[in-house]
C-alpha cells in the first residue's frame, strides 16, 4: 500500500519498488512506473497501484477419482503481473487518494481466476485416474497438468499475468479411506517388525545357546582339570606316604638295631649281674650254711634246759600280740597243779 502524506490540501505519494503506480489527471496519464514519489491533488487525481512482485497463491480443492473417491488437492501457484498497464485496465487496482488503500479486491479476483483454472485442469486429470494411481503418481501428473493448463490459458496473458511456478503439495483421500489404505502397509510393517523381533529373539536364543555351550565346555574342562588335580594330589599323597613309610622303615630299622644293641648290652649286663648275684648268693648261702653249722654246733654243746629256754624265747618272739587273756578256773587249776609238781621236782605229765 502506498504511503500518502497530507500537506495544505495537497497529497504526497511515495510508492514501493514492488508496486507500479499509475497517476491519471483529467483522463491523462501523468505518472506511470514503480517506486514513484510525487505531489497531487486528491480531487483531480486517479491513482492505481499494481503489485509487480512474485506472489504465492495457496489453494485447496476437492476432486473425484475414476473410482469415485474424494481427494483433497493442496497446491501453491507462484505468479506475478508482468504488464501492470493491462492488469490495471482489466482489474480494479484503483486506490483511495486520501488513504492509499484499494477500493476493490483485485488480488482476490486474480486468486479466484487462478484457483478455478488450476482446479479445472486438476479435475480433468484426476477424473481419469484411480485412487491408488493418484496417490502414487498423482502429484507429478496433477502438477504438470496444472502448469500446462495455466500456461495455455489465454485469459492470463490478456490480464498481464505470468505463472512462475506450480507446486502440488499433497493429494489426500478421506480420513476413513486413508486409514483403510494404510492398514495393509501397517500390517506389512508390523509383520516385518514381528519378523525382525523373531529373528532378534532367534539370534538371542542362539547366542544364549552358544553361551550355555561355552559355559558347559568350561565346566567340563574345569571338571577334567579338577580330576587331574585329584589324581595328582593322590599321586603326591601316595608318594608322600611311600616316602614316609620308607622313612619309618629306616627309622624302625635304626630303632630295632639300637634296641638290639641295647638288648645285647643289657643282656651282657644282666648276665654279668646274674653271675654276680649267683656268686653273691652262693657266698651268702655258704656263709649262712657256715653260720647254721656253727649255730648247730653251738646248740649241740648246750644242755636241754638251755635249749628249752631258747625255744621259749623264740616262741615268745614269734607269738602274735595279745592284748588280754581270759583264764578259766579249770585252766588255772591245771596250771597251778603243773607248777606245783614242777616245784617239787616231779615229772611232768
Amino acid at each position: 500500500m502506498a504511503d500518502i502524506t497530507r500537506r495544505l490540501g495537497w497529497r504526497h505519494l511515495r510508492g514501493a519498488p514492488t508496486a507500479h503506480v499509475r497517476h491519471h489527471r483529467s483522463g491523462r496519464l501523468v505518472h506511470d512506473g514503480p517506486g514513484l514519489s510525487f505531489w497531487y491533488r486528491s480531487l483531480t487525481a486517479t491513482l492505481s497501484e499494481v503489485p509487480v512482485d512474485d506472489r504465492e497463491l495457496a489453494m485447496t480443492f476437492h476432486a473425484r477419482t475414476s473410482d469415485f473417491q474424494d481427494v483433497a488437492v493442496q497446491a501453491t501457484v507462484t505468479y506475478r503481473i508482468v504488464d501492470p498497464g493491462v492488469a490495471a485496465e482489466r482489474l480494479d487496482f484503483s486506490i483511495d487518494p486520501d488513504t492509499g488503500s484499494w477500493r476493490g479486491a483485485p488480488l482476490e479476483q486474480l486468486g479466484s481466476l487462478l484457483t478455478e483454472t488450476a482446479q479445472q485442469h486438476a479435475l480433468d486429470v484426476l477424473a481419469r485416474t484411480s485412487l491408488a494411481a493418484a496417490l502414487v503418481d498423482g502429484v507429478a501428473s496433477v502438477r504438470e497438468r496444472i502448469a500446462g493448463g495455466l500456461a495455455a490459458e489465454p485469459r492470463l496473458p490478456a490480464t498481464g499475468i505470468e505463472v512462475v511456478a506450480v507446486r502440488v503439495v499433497a493429494l489426500r483421500p478421506e480420513p476413513e479411506v486413508e486409514r483403510a489404505l494404510r492398514t495393509p502397509a501397517r500390517e506389512q510393517i508390523q509383520q516385518e517388525a514381528d519378523k525382525a523381533t523373531y529373528e532378534r529373539r532367534a539370534v538371542a536364543v542362539e547366542r544364549e545357546r552358544a553361551i550355555a555351550e561355552n559355559e558347559l565346555a568350561s565346566q567340563i574342562e574345569l571338571a577334567r582339570r579338577e580330576e587331574q588335580l585329584v589324581d595328582q594330589r593322590g599321586t603326591n599323597a601316595r608318594r608322600e606316604a611311600e616316602e614316609h613309610a620308607a622313612a619309618d622303615a629306616v627309622r624302625a630299622g635304626a630303632e630295632a638295631a639300637r634296641t638290639v644293641r641295647l638288648a645285647e648290652a643289657e643282656g651282657s649286663r644282666v648276665v654279668q649281674l646274674a653271675k654276680a648275684e649267683a656268686t653273691a648268693a652262693r657266698e651268702v648261702g655258704e656263709a649262712r650254711a657256715a653260720a647254721q653249722a656253727a649255730w648247730l654246733r653251738v646248740h649241740g654243746d648246750v644242755d636241754v634246759a638251755t635249749l628249752h629256754a631258747l625255744t621259749g624265747t623264740q616262741l615268745a618272739e614269734n607269738l602274735p600280740r595279745i592284748d588280754s587273756v581270759t583264764v578259766s578256773p579249770d585252766v588255772l587249776t591245771g596250771l597251778l597243779a603243773r607248777l606245783g609238781n614242777g616245784a617239787t621236782g616231779g615229772p611232768a605229765q
